[in-house]
């Protein structure tokens, strides 16, 4: 008894760990999905708000947000591509480092113009722009040098494949039409008629006045053969004797015995 409730015991233990273990990993998974959405929502307000003040706030600021926007749009397009690319070929991994340790700097001059957005002097925001902006040309060079590879490498890969697939289908159609090549069943052989004139003109020396042909030194009466070949066995008519008797048949009548002419005898 002792043993069957420890082990009842030791089962609903599991049972708590277990759901416990599941009601976290379903509240990690569901908070992972609020950060997605809301960064998503982030995203969309702030590209939204930069492009609204790029062409409502001429000058330094919109030329800051211009360039915010530049940035973000590159660097959000690269990233779609290498991680769709990299799903399907696995030599993308050295490309996705490349492009996390790229984000890292494209990351931290978005920060240098958002603090520029909030700078007072516009003399300093003047002074710094050049840099700022040969900083994003070389970040977002490089975003697309690697987002423009992975798509040459994925189109170079549909290509080949495609050409693969190509051939096979010409092969494929090239043996279903092999049929003209095949004999079709319907032609003679060459040597069919060459045996059936040996056979009707007969060797030298034969017996051709006997309607039944002779024979070729074998036994065999090629006369015979062909008769029995081209006439029909007859039917034999069923003997009434042999013919099996039903139960709801009448028994026939039989027939009164003749006497023979020799007997003159009369019955009396």
């Amino acid at each position: 008894m002792e043993v069957a409730v420890a082990v009842f015991g030791l089962l609903f233990l599991l049972f708590v760990a277990a759901g416990v273990f599941l009601t976290v990993k379903a509240a990690q998974a569901a908070k992972r999905g609020v950060d997605r959405k809301v960064a998503q929502a982030r995203r969309t307000v702030e590209d939204t708000t930069l492009r609204a003040r790029q062409f409502t706030q001429p000058g330094v600021v919109g030329e800051l947000a211009q360039l915010r926007l530049s940035l973000r749009t590159c660097m959000r397009a690269t990233q779609e591509v290498l991680g769709a690319a990299s799903a399907d070929d696995p030599s993308l991994g050295e490309a996705v480092s490349l492009f996390e340790r790229l984000s890292v700097h494209g990351r931290e001059l978005d920060d240098d113009l958002r603090r520029l957005e909030r700078e007072p002097n516009r003399a300093t925001i003047g002074t710094r722009l050049p840099e700022l902006r040969e900083r994003l040309e070389r970040i977002t060079h490089s975003a697309e040098s690697l987002r423009w590879a992975a798509r040459d490498r994925a189109r170079k890969f549909a290509d080949d494949d495609l050409a693969a697939l190509s051939d096979q289908i010409d092969m494929e159609a090239g043996a279903l039409r092999h049929w003209t090549d095949a004999p079709t069943g319907r032609e003679r052989p060459q040597g069919a008629e060459t045996g059936a004139g040996a056979g009707s003109g007969g060797a030298p020396g034969a017996d051709r006045s006997s309607g039944s042909g002779g024979s070729d030194g074998s036994g065999y009466s090629w006369g015979a053969a062909a008769e029995e070949a081209e006439e029909p066995p007859a039917i034999t008519a069923r003997d009434p004797r042999t013919r099996p008797a039903y139960p709801w048949e009448k028994a026939p009548e039989r027939e009164p015995s003749r006497r023979t002419e020799g007997s003159g005898g009369i019955p009396g």
